[in-house]
């Protein structure tokens, strides 16, 4: 199931970088006491009682000294908090309550999201001071008093976070239908492949880059099967993302990320492949999802009988890193081949979730290393004694070794090919763990 999503937000400069990175257990969202400072990541895997969420850093509301102040500030804190399960509000005990936290914890109240008060910079261990009550106030129930610098009340903080998660079985009814998240950059026909695939025009279509802000889900149901369609916004590249609304519009397009089963990569045809389309490709692919590179506007390109395959090579050379995605060629506008899309969304899904049994799994690797033996070095050669399947999405698997420093990355490759040779194992990534023996923990 989906992650609960947990928002960071808060006025510029109380701490929530230094709280985010606490949390996490690393140094991920550059910290400074310049307000608004840009940040390299804004979200993060957590866990905490055993369950794992997303914890997401909104970058701060940044209300900048104009008469539009609150529009603005309205409209960021409303974009950081739609898709939140739950909203952790950040102050800061040495200024106080301000008008503006006031006017954030009005906007979060209204929101009908659950809000856990975190009163942060409260560095000294003991009963807090008179201050603290102050913030009684916001009416969003106990201030939690947090030292993200120390790391004092953190635990209370995650504990109260963790009461508002939804319970684990809410989107077992959902088990039947594929979630497919439509990623690629700005105007590469996102929108009008999921008007297409819908049979009616769900998102608003403009030649106009970043018409799309907000993640939208759209239902279908098809001879294929059921899928749920989430349009993204395009994604531009970081130096490009220069207002807030750009950036939070990243934050979802990671989001629907995670939440997919399955991401359709769409690359304009006409524009051809661009650096972007790379660095889109490999968020799916770092998260292990099933893959399918779609090429749009097809009927677009000019073209003779060996343009297809021409275009082919050059993108398996240019996504190299993920050569076991299939490429489909299409049109959202005339409809060309969108119910070969849907079989792919169908058919990946199904390699991203095979499971093997631990039989098949040894019998391939005991055969693999008679035909290529494994590495040694200075004597010594690695020794792989069994292999085995612990989970799927992406399919995983875990190699007990002598020594996991011989397990070398030509030799965990040629693995995977005689793995995808024998298996399939098409439009999905793989992942190797490598346990010596007696070892509890990957490495």
């Amino acid at each position: 199931m989906a992650k609960p999503i947990v928002a960071v937000v808060g006025r510029p400069n109380v701490g929530k970088s230094t709280l985010f990175n606490k949390l996490i257990g690393q140094r991920l969202a550059i910290v400074k006491d310049t307000p608004g400072v840009t940040r390299d990541r804004i979200f993060a895997d957590c866990e905490w009682r055993g369950r794992s969420f997303m914890l997401a850093d909104t970058g701060g509301i940044e209300p900048y000294s104009d008469d539009v102040i609150l529009s603005q500030m309205r409209r960021q804190a409303q974009l950081a908090i739609e898709q939140a399960d739950v909203i952790v509000l950040v102050t800061d005990m040495q200024a106080g309550v301000t008008a503006n936290d006031a006017d954030v914890a009005t906007m979060l109240q209204k929101s009908g999201k659950p809000v856990v008060l975190c009163v942060n910079k409260c560095d000294r261990i003991g009963t807090p001071p008179a201050e603290f009550y102050e913030f009684y106030n916001l009416g969003l129930g106990d201030p939690i008093a947090v030292s993200s610098l120390h790391g004092n009340g953190t635990g209370d903080l995650l504990d109260a976070v963790f009461e508002y998660f939804p319970p684990e079985t809410e989107e077992e009814e959902e088990s039947d239908c594929i979630k497919v998240a439509v990623i690629g950059k700005p105007n590469a026909g996102k929108s009008s492949l999921i008007n297409a695939l819908a049979g009616e025009e769900r998102s608003i279509v403009s030649d106009i880059a970043g018409t799309t802000r907000d993640s939208i889900d759209t239902v279908i149901e098809t001879p294929n099967g059921k899928f749920l369609l989430i349009d993204t916004a395009g994604l531009r590249r970081k130096s490009r993302v220069d207002d807030a609304i750009e950036k939070y519009s990243a934050l979802r397009a990671e989001m629907a990320v995670e939440r997919a089963d399955v991401c359709v990569i769409l690359i304009d045809g006409v524009e051809g492949f661009t650096e972007q389309d790379s660095k889109v490709a490999g968020m799916a692919h770092d998260k292990g999802k099933a893959c399918i590179i779609a090429v749009n506007k097809w009927d677009a390109v000019e073209k003779d009988d060996k343009t297809m395959a021409q275009t082919r090579k050059k993108l398996e050379n240019d996504f190299s890193f993920m050569s076991y995605a299939p490429f489909v060629f299409i049109s959202a506008k005339t409809g060309q081949r969108l119910n070969r899309l849907l079989e792919l969304i169908t058919y990946v899904n199904g390699q991203n979730t095979m499971r093997v049994s631990t039989g098949m799994l040894n019998d391939v690797l005991a055969q693999a290393t008679t035909r290529v033996q494994p590495p040694t070095d200075k004597g010594r050669r690695l020794k792989i004694y069994y292999m085995t399947q612990p989970s799927t999405r992406p399919p995983t698997f875990v190699f007990f070794v002598n020594r996991a420093d011989l397990f070398h990355f030509s030799y965990q490759r040629y693995l995977e090919n005689q793995l995808r040779e024998t298996f399939g194992l098409e439009g999905t990534p793989i992942r190797f763990i490598i346990r010596e023996r007696g070892d509890n923990s990957g490495k």
